[in-house]
């Protein structure tokens, strides 16, 4: 009988343990949710005020090079504000996030193509 009630208590130990270890394990590989939309807006906010320029009359005498960086990162921008609407998932939300860097790497040579900022510079993590 007491053998029973060791055998018991240690197979009720055993399966707390397993639920404990499986939700930390889970908590620490991804980013939850709410982390990833915020972390997807900032960069979608940040590609959109770099797209309003500070100057019209020099984006609008752009070579052709400049021109086609500054229709990609519109472009860009577009598609991550419509993925953006849609996501729900922590990997949805990343996808947003790299559509907009992507953006701002266009931004960023398009710039260099006007002389503002060196086409080298990349933007910060965060």
């Amino acid at each position: 009988m007491g053998f029973m009630v060791v055998l018991s208590v240690l197979l009720m130990l055993g399966a707390v343990g397993g639920v404990v270890a499986r939700r930390r394990s889970r908590r620490e590989r991804s980013p939850s949710g709410l982390d990833a939309e915020a972390e997807a807006n900032q960069w979608l906010v940040r590609l959109g005020g770099g797209l309003v320029p500070p100057d019209v009359r020099a984006w609008a005498g752009a070579d052709e090079d400049t021109a086609r960086a500054l229709t990609s990162a519109a472009d860009c921008h577009r598609a991550a504000r419509a993925r953006l609407a849609t996501a729900r998932t922590a990997a949805e939300y990343a996808e947003v996030t790299r559509t907009a860097r992507e953006g701002l790497d266009h931004l960023r040579r398009a710039r260099a193509g006007l002389g503002r900022e060196t086409a080298s510079a990349s933007p910060a993590a965060g």
